[in-house]
């Protein structure tokens, strides 16, 4: 019997716990189980050598790293991490090969290309609703969706335009590059497709003060968060995974 590629987790989260749920969330919502995966934690030591033959895709997650920090200020790793995603961005998008960036993804791509990453559009943690684009009416993960989703976000930095050669999928009011595609196959979020209450609450305990947000104002933004769920958003992440895996 032939088996499905495995699909590549990376992950740039220090804290264990934090990227635990992670992981679990991203198992949960793009209904996968741990067989179908090969998880890296790259804060520690960046990314090893990867070959795409060997994965179907590949998901990554978020982090505390800010890309448009002064270079001077990031640490060894972080600067490590930005460097090792441009050898990969090198193959993924000369390849046009199944690719998820979520929030740190999504800088981390949109920088690559070529946009400005600045807090220009920075948004507060919560629940937030999202446009989508006349482009995403014909875009295999968003097809049928309603017109405006909600979504689980939070973020000081974003990118300021879509990068040149990409096409925009969904976007704010507060933050205009919300979702974008490179080629067919290559995708990233600004928000969180994997979140949920459970997860954005370890988070908000997490990055209490890493400038997200004020320290006090942490158990009202555990509360927002709660307050309702966001299906479409993890829809996406579920179909990412059917696309890709059942067309390796």
């Amino acid at each position: 019997m032939t088996r499905t590629k495995p699909v590549l987790i990376l992950q740039l989260r220090p804290e264990d716990d934090t990227s635990d749920n992670e992981f679990a969330s991203i198992l949960k919502y793009g209904q996968l189980d741990i067989a179908d995966t090969h998880r890296i934690r790259i804060e520690k030591n960046g990314i090893p050598a990867i070959r795409l033959e060997d994965f179907s895709a590949i998901i990554v997650g978020g982090s505390p790293f800010d890309i448009s920090t002064p270079a001077n200020e990031k640490t060894p790793i972080q600067l490590q991490i930005e460097q090792d995603f441009q050898h990969l961005f090198d193959q993924v998008v000369a390849r046009d090969f199944p690719f998820l960036g979520a929030c740190s993804g999504n800088g981390l791509l949109g920088s690559y290309l070529g946009s400005p990453i600045s807090k220009r559009f920075g948004e507060a943690v919560g629940i937030v609703d999202i446009q989508l684009t006349a482009a995403a009416k014909d875009d295999p993960l968003l097809q049928g969706f309603p017109d405006k989703i909600s979504v689980l976000l939070g973020h000081k930095e974003a990118c300021d335009v879509t990068p040149v050669g990409a096409t925009l999928l969904m976007t704010g009011d507060a933050c205009p590059v919300q979702m974008f595609r490179v080629g067919q196959n290559v995708y990233a979020t600004q928000f969180h497709p994997e979140g949920d209450a459970e997860g954005f609450t370890l988070r908000i305990h997490a990055y209490k003060h890493h400038g997200y947000f004020k320290p006090q104002e942490a158990e009202q933004l555990i509360e927002a968060v709660s307050r309702a769920p966001t299906p479409w958003a993890q829809k996406i992440l579920q179909r990412f995974v059917e696309r890709y895996r059942t067309s390796a």
